[in-house]
């Protein structure tokens, strides 16, 4: 009955329109004060216990990293890199695109910022060439989910905050999903390319390829600097996110000087004002999470669902659908950490590997972010392409088809995930 009520109470006030965040907060201090007899004093201690975690303290290193990234060309360098080395091959700038965000991907740790990132430069440059502007979009808006699987990812870092599961294993477990994606990605964009003849560049010589890596090099290094540091037990992956901060500034300012430094001022204040949504949102979700386990309704949906015996198979088709389902309505970390501690201890009770289910999860989230109604890559390729909505779905399709035929494989295949982190030694 409680599960009932306070679900029942979250969807109706999303269904006003209200944010995610003040939806979640609203509904755990009506029932806690009508419903419950939980001393106030309970809810404080949670509150405050709940956010001190110190891999909290990832979210805004990595959020002000990637600002600097974004804004301070590094991402121009990298398209170069890229289209340099495989722009001569059947999808030309396409294909281009889809390393570039790959690349810009393991240095932001988020999905919107790389498709800004990529998008702005290169989908004008597609269209010049040639490209039809519904191409250009597709490859950009699906290739830019990539920015939360490969490490480092800040919803990675929100899920583990909400199961307490290794952060360092997690970005390890997401380095050859997210390699083996982008590959498809690029296949589905060679493929279509070659179909409908889409120009391609001249192949560069090694002189201009060894010239553009020369020019990337700084912003690739900080790939080594993350995973290297967290494989290597140099840093925790928070210190490797305050390390990545300081480490953008410095090429942003100092080695490509493509950012004066009065622009500092305004890439910190952005970042604080998205590092405190986020932080917003995790509050309230570490109070809803506490008023479910108050109830015990985690542990009665477990228990439900192993009296059914649907068993694994049943159990993560279930979860990918009400995932999906999820998406069309919620932005990826509201859904990890309000559908997180609801699915994970069912997960543990039937013996599925965290840090798996973690990264079914998110490939999860990455469908999401390319399908309507607020699909975020959708919204933010729509600003870069001036296309519309309904426009930029149809366009993704082919892509989309491909990362749901991943999320199948991602979901019954647990070794895809679990193989480098326990290489490693990990896990």
């Amino acid at each position: 009955m409680s599960a009932l009520i306070i679900f029942s109470l979250l969807l109706c006030l999303m269904l006003t329109g209200m944010p995610i965040s003040i939806s979640l907060g609203l509904t755990v201090l009506t029932f806690l004060f009508t419903m419950t007899t939980v001393p106030i004093e309970s809810v404080a201690l949670k509150l405050f216990t709940g956010i001190e975690k110190f891999e909290i303290m990832a979210i805004p290193f990595f959020i002000l990293a990637g600002n600097f990234l974004t804004h301070g060309g590094v991402a121009k360098r990298m398209i170069n890199f890229a289209t340099a080395m495989v722009g001569h091959w059947y999808g030309g700038l396409g294909l281009g695109g889809v390393v570039a965000c790959a690349l810009f991907a393991a240095i932001s740790g988020s999905s919107p910022a790389t498709v800004v990132a990529i998008g702005s430069i290169l989908l004008p440059a597609m269209v010049k060439q040639g490209f039809p502007r519904r191409f250009g979009a597709g490859v950009i808006t699906t290739s830019g989910a990539l920015g939360i699987l490969i490490p480092p990812s800040l919803v990675m870092v929100m899920y583990a905050v909400a199961t307490n599961t290794s952060v360092g294993a997690l970005f390890m477990a997401g380095v050859v999903p997210g390699l083996i994606l982008a590959t498809l990605l690029g296949v589905t964009t060679s493929v279509i390319a070659r179909k409908n003849n889409y120009p391609r560049l001249p192949k560069a010589s090694w002189a201009t390829r060894a010239k553009a890596f020369r020019e990337a090099i700084w912003g690739l290094m900080l790939v080594v600097i993350v995973i290297g540091g967290i494989y290597s037990g140099i840093f925790t992956p928070t210190e490797a996110a305050a390390m990545s901060a300081v480490y953008a500034f410095l090429i942003a300012v100092f080695v490509y000087k493509d950012m004066p430094l009065r622009g500092v001022v305004k890439i910190l204040l952005s970042s604080a004002s998205m590092s405190a949504m986020l932080l917003y949102i995790i509050t309230n979700a570490v109070l809803f999470s506490f008023v479910l386990a108050n109830e015990n309704i985690p542990q009665a949906i477990a228990d439900w669902i192993v009296g059914k015996e649907l068993g694994i198979v049943a159990f993560l088709l279930v979860v990918n659908v009400l995932l999906l389902a999820a998406g069309n309505f919620m932005e990826p970390s509201s859904i990890v950490l309000i559908m997180a501690p609801i699915l994970f201890p069912v997960a543990m009770k039937l013996g599925i590997d965290p840090v798996h289910f973690g990264i079914l999860i998110i490939v999860n989230m990455e469908v999401g972010m390319c399908h309507p109604p607020v699909g975020l890559n959708l919204y933010v390729a729509s600003g870069i392409t001036k296309m519309g909505i309904s426009e930029l779905t149809v366009a993704v399709m082919p892509w989309l088809l491909t990362m749901l035929g991943f999320l199948i494989v991602v979901t019954y295949w647990p070794g895809l995930t679990l193989w480098l982190p326990r290489t490693l030694g990990m896990m």
